[in-house]
């Protein structure tokens, strides 16, 4: 098990954007942080207001974004676009080639989540989702965002990984399951504090266990947690 400290992100200030990247990407590289199994990024970006990422390309790659708090714009050349606003979940499937762009429409901060996802199937059609997840569907309990077959009302994604979050209010220990005992399991600390294993992690911490290892966290106040669960070959 390996945990990565919310401090020890790569941490960049440019302004209108402040980014902390638990993997590689852009400016922050390091050797030992380039992804775990086919989760390749994990940003968590906080957007000024009517800021953004004007139009940009990518390739082959599952692109998942998650609005923590505040709203998001979404344009991109499929010609799909809206508002993502928190307790929804947006995946676009990049394929052959997308270009988007994520802006701020309002005057308050954007706090949002970007996760990549190594796609299975590569040069596919560009595809996009976005869906509004009831919350009292997480709470106490791991509610399923995304996966390789829209189980239980998830989005969709050309991988076999699988997105789940929970809102822990009563202060029990709780046990992820993986849907493949041969993935690996990407813990992430939104809010509180929990403890496995006599670890304890706070707010944006990060857990990295791979295949086999057991995950059942013990919360020391209300956590929100997001579990990334992703194959590694």
């Amino acid at each position: 098990m390996e945990i990565i400290r919310a401090d020890e992100r790569g941490y960049f200030d440019h302004g209108w954007l402040k980014t902390y990247h638990t993997f590689s990407f852009a400016d922050y590289y390091n050797p030992e942080r380039m992804n775990f199994g086919m989760l390749r990024v994990l940003n968590d970006d906080v957007v000024d207001g009517h800021q953004g990422f004007g139009l940009h390309s990518h390739q082959n790659m599952e692109i998942i974004s998650i609005p923590l708090t505040g709203k998001m714009e979404h344009q991109d050349s499929t010609g799909k676009g809206g508002i993502i606003e928190p307790d929804e979940v947006q995946v676009m499937s990049a394929g052959i080639g997308v270009q988007h762009s994520e802006k701020n429409p309002e005057a308050e901060a954007l706090n949002f989540l970007q996760i990549w996802i190594f796609p299975n199937t590569r040069n596919v059609r560009p595809r996009y989702e976005q869906k509004k997840f009831d919350q009292s569907g997480c709470e106490n309990q791991f509610q399923l965002l995304v996966s390789p077959n829209s189980a239980k009302g998830s989005l969709r994604i050309y991988q076999n990984a699988f997105l789940s979050r929970i809102t822990i209010t009563n202060r029990k220990p709780v046990s992820y399951t993986p849907y493949d005992t041969a993935n690996g399991v990407f813990l992430f600390v939104l809010e509180g504090s929990i403890q496995l294993d006599n670890i304890t992690c706070n707010r944006r911490d990060s857990l990295l266990l791979k295949p086999g290892e057991t995950l059942e966290v013990i919360p020391f106040s209300e956590a929100r947690l997001l579990v990334i669960e992703v194959p590694f070959s």
